[in-house]
């Protein structure tokens, strides 16, 4: 019989000494596995033999590729309490994805202090950082571009900026709410979770973060937090408001592969969900998303240069616009180029407008004007998930009651938080970026071609996400 359980181990074990072993952690399904082979075993051990203890956890270790020591550990465990349990270890300590977070913040607070936020001092303090790795400069200034920053020459010193898109956004967006805030209309917020139930954690993590600003071990890119191949995976969305969750709204489905949730939610099951939902939302609403690709599916396609000739012309003719029989593709493309910001527009914005209700995205990585991350760690603090061989109707069930048990009060105080957030962007933040760059002296010939790139991009990215 050949069994060989994967042996589990905790994360945050140190490696002390050279040749020192270390501990080796079972969930409980493993150790019903150990426990199985040692009565195969058992049973069928040679007749003309005594069958001694020793011999017999001695040829379960072998079977199945562990030590003796745990085959005695787990039979002893199944004697004492007639069940086996999955280990309860230490807190984690916080993650690299969740910890990065705090650096575009850093690079604020450097603003806010009239002070010049370098890739040099924002290095170091993620180097400093005991729960972060050490990183290259030039791999940071990589992440440092993926996140949205770039350089300025002030007087001698490349400052760390924010991309003129990202700041373009944050204002459209800013703006937008403010005015639907005084229209006193209904504003909903959707928001993704990631339930991970994995051997390392046999209570769970919740990855909300996916939308702030987070760096994969690659070092570039949003990232949940690692699991292992026999990790429970669980995908949440779910809409509320000032008055709560939505009712029933909730959509639960199984993480399909590990890392980006994203992958496991297709746009064909998000409008279905988003469409059951709007009815209940009512008219003049309005519904917060972040910008994914699930909810970004253009509601048709444009031409492009993979389109015939043909094509791209009946394209042109059918939108009534003029072009020449003898123009060649790439003035057919050029044509559509000019005309296409006019028939763009994405499937979940037409849904909502079928029900009178108005869609606002969010700009990336900016996962704190979103109330639902606050709301869903406080699902998380009501969520008890003792056991990793829970089903995963069990899990959804623990989940939908862990949901109930948030209040409308809850929501509200999220909502107050992020408004204090909103404010603080609006009225301070680019201000004071304003005021201190004025300070030290903005040499606009290093820059310029820097902010003309800049400024190509936004009106794309503002097309793109902000219609």
């Amino acid at each position: 019989m050949d069994v060989k359980p994967v042996r589990s181990k905790s994360n945050n074990e140190k490696q002390t000494a050279r040749h020192k072993r270390q501990k080796t952690y079972f969930t409980s399904s493993e150790k019903n596995m150990i426990i199985n082979v040692y009565e195969h075993v058992k049973g069928t051990w040679p007749a003309d033999e005594y069958p001694y203890k020793t011999k017999l956890n001695e040829k379960t270790a072998a079977v199945c590729g562990i030590g003796i020591a745990s085959v005695y550990r787990i039979l002893k465990e199944y004697a004492t309490h007639e069940r086996v349990t999955s280990p309860v270890l230490t807190k984690k300590r916080p993650t690299f994805s969740e910890k990065i977070d705090a650096d575009d913040k850093s690079v604020h607070s450097h603003y806010m202090r009239g002070e010049l936020p370098t890739l040099k001092k924002i290095l170091q303090a993620v180097n400093d950082d005991d729960n972060l790795p050490n990183f290259k400069k030039s791999t940071f200034h990589k992440i440092l571009k993926h996140l949205k920053f770039r350089n300025v020459r002030l007087k001698g010193t490349n400052a760390l900026v924010e991309n003129n898109d990202m700041v373009l956004w944050r204002l459209n967006y800013l703006k937008t709410i403010k005015v639907y805030r005084n229209q006193n209309r209904n504003i909903f917020y959707i928001n993704e979770a990631v339930l991970n139930i994995g051997n390392s954690d046999p209570k769970c993590y919740m990855d909300t973060s996916t939308h702030t600003r987070l760096i994969s071990n690659e070092g570039a890119g949003p990232s949940t937090k690692n699991t292992t191949s026999r990790s429970k995976g669980l995908v949440i969305l779910h809409i509320g408001s000032k008055t709560g969750f939505l009712e029933a709204a909730e959509h639960i489905s199984e993480l399909k592969t590990q890392g980006d949730p994203h992958e496991s939610i297709d746009a064909n099951n998000f409008e279905n969900w988003f469409e059951q939902n709007l009815a209940k939302l009512g008219e003049g609403s309005v519904v917060v998303m972040n910008a994914a690709p699930y909810n970004t599916r253009r509601s048709e396609k444009t031409p492009s240069i993979a389109w015939t000739k043909g094509d791209i012309q009946e394209w042109l003719l059918h939108k009534e616009i003029n072009f020449d029989q003898t123009d060649v593709k790439v003035e057919l493309l050029k044509r559509v180029r000019d005309v296409k910001k006019d028939f763009q527009s994405y499937a979940v914005d037409e849904l909502a407008r079928k029900y009178k209700v108005d869609i606002l995205r969010l700009p990336p990585y900016h996962g704190e004007l979103n109330p639902g991350e606050l709301v869903w760690s406080d699902v998380k603090d009501h969520l008890e998930i003792t056991d990793t061989s829970f089903t995963f109707e069990q899990i959804k069930s623990l989940l939908q009651a862990s949901i109930r048990n948030v209040s409308p009060d809850k929501w509200q105080s999220c909502i107050t938080h992020v408004t204090h957030v909103e404010d603080f962007f609006y009225n301070k933040l680019d201000v004071l970026i304003d005021n201190t760059m004025d300070t030290f002296g903005v040499n606009v010939s290093d820059t310029d071609s820097d902010t003309e790139s800049c400024s190509s991009s936004t009106d794309e990215s503002l097309l793109k996400y902000t219609e």
